[in-house]
Order: C-alpha cells, then sequence, then structure tokens
C-alpha cells in the first residue's frame, strides 16, 4: 500500500524521492514482517517437531530464506529512492544519466518484488501442510490456506513468465492470513491425542 503507487507509477522517478518517508516506512514494516514469520516458525517447532521434525526444520529455513528475499527486495527499493533523489535535486547535465538509469532500477526492483513474493509463498505452504498433518487447527482452515497459498503462487510465477492471470487470486491468501491468527486468539492449537497421532502405535 505504500510502496506500490509510487514505485510502479509512471512518474516513479520523481514521485519516490517525494514520498522517502512512506517508503522508509514500508521497508521498515517489510523487515519487521519478515522477522516476525522467523519467530513464528522458530515458536511453532516444538508443536510441529513432535511429529513432523522434517517439516519443522524445512518451515524455519524457508522463513529465513524468504527474511533473505525480503531484504534483498528492500536494497533494490532503497536503491530506487536513492536514484530518484539524485535525480530531483540534480539539475546539471548528470540528469540525462540518471533519467536513462531509471527503467534499469525500475526492472531491478520489479524483478527482486515479484521473487520476494514467489518465495514467500514456500513457508507459508509448509505452515499449512504441517498444520494439516498435525491438526492443530481445523483441517477446513488448513485446506483452504493451502489453496489460498497455491493460488498466490500460480498469479506470482504467470506474472514472472509475463502472463499474469489476475490479483484477484492474491485475495485467499489475505482472507487466510487475517482468519488463522483471529482463530488461534480464540481458540489457540488443538491439542490432538495420541491415540489419533498418525505415528501413534496401537
Amino acid at each position: 500500500m505504500l510502496q506500490g503507487p509510487v514505485l510502479f507509477s509512471e512518474d516513479f522517478l520523481t514521485a519516490t524521492a517525494g514520498k522517502s518517508g512512506a517508503i522508509i516506512t514500508s521497508t521498515l514494516l517489510s523487515l519487521l514482517s519478515g522477522l516476525v514469520s522467523i519467530c513464528i516458525a522458530v515458536v511453532l517447532f516444538p508443536f510441529f517437531k513432535k511429529e513432523h521434525g522434517s517439516m519443522a526444520i524445512l518451515y524455519v529455513v524457508l522463513s529465513i530464506t524468504n527474511f533473505v528475499a525480503i531484504a534483498i527486495d528492500n536494497i533494490s527499493v532503497l536503491s530506487l529512492l536513492e536514484l530518484s533523489s539524485e535525480f530531483t535535486n540534480n539539475e546539471n547535465s548528470n540528469s540525462e544519466t540518471l533519467l536513462s538509469l531509471g527503467p534499469i532500477f525500475y526492472k531491478i526492483h520489479w524483478w527482486t518484488h515479484y521473487m520476494s513474493l514467489l518465495i514467500s509463498c514456500f513457508p507459508v505452504f509448509v505452515l499449512y501442510c504441517t498444520l494439516y498433518l498435525s491438526r492443530l487447527i481445523p483441517r477446513a482452515l488448513s485446506v483452504f490456506g493451502i489453496v489460498a497459498v497455491t493460488l498466490m503462487f500460480v498469479q506470482m510465477l504467470s506474472s514472472i513468465l509475463g502472463h499474469g492471470i489476475s490479483a484477484n487470486l492474491m485475495i485467499p491468501m489475505g482472507l487466510i492470513q487475517l482468519t488463522l491468527p483471529i482463530y488461534l486468539i480464540v481458540k489457540g492449537l488443538k491439542s490432538v491425542p495420541m491415540q489419533e497421532r498418525p505415528d501413534a502405535v496401537s
């Protein structure tokens, strides 16, 4: 919301510097989101490890990978901000050089942004798959989450390949990412009896 209307606008080279406060705030929030995702993976690790140790480790690893992707994307955002600042404050002949660099920095940011979104699908997919297998939340929520992240992955991949389908495919992901925290706050994680666990010995 803070970056999109500015960085992907037609006058991004001049508009970005004028919205520096919003751009910097958005990068900090993005990094915070990545850190929170890692913390969530670490907090859930003991619950997942009981039954699905490999999935628990994979979830933590992918959350860290996602944070790295977010950091790279933010570097491209701040680079674009610096280029915009130099362009708007430069009145000599170098402005032509900066203007020619604009499309290059724009495409770099476009790639890092969409690759970051694509990579973010993997830890979320593992999360909902593990929740489904562990039955720590209603399986209907887990299935909805798996479907939502799959739709997001299809949209991101199609956009990267130059055949974007529809941004509406992102709506289910937004819904489940709001619904799951609310459910956990109200109900918490379910306790699965030992005899109902997949690896329980009869």
